[in-house]
């Protein structure tokens, strides 16, 4: 009777090791069907778009959100969705009617 023992993690060989990265180099924003606008006069600067940003889209300065950057926004919605109601400052708007 063969038994086929598996390998404990001791016993595996070692796997590669990868730098951490980023999309940064990486000019996704075309991949976009719908574009968030943001409204500075609406927005409280809560944050929560930029922390919720899986794209790191969300342009901050001095604690204030101050734009969303294009160039690397995929259009997913996640902002708006985590913008509060009570702000409402992010809106998604199709890409073809802006062009």
């Amino acid at each position: 009777m063969a038994t086929d023992k598996k390998m404990g993690w001791k016993e595996l060989s070692g796997g590669d090791v990868l730098e951490a990265g980023t999309a940064k180099a990486f000019e996704t924003g075309d991949w976009r069907t719908e574009r968030p606008i943001h409204d500075k006069d609406k927005c409280i600067n809560c944050l929560f778009c930029w922390v919720y940003c899986p794209d790191s889209a969300v342009i901050v300065k001095d604690g204030r959100v101050m734009g969303i950057d294009l160039v690397h926004c995929k259009g997913c919605g996640i902002c708006m969705t985590v913008c509060p109601p009570r702000a409402g400052a992010i809106k998604m708007v199709p890409e073809k009617q802006l062009k």
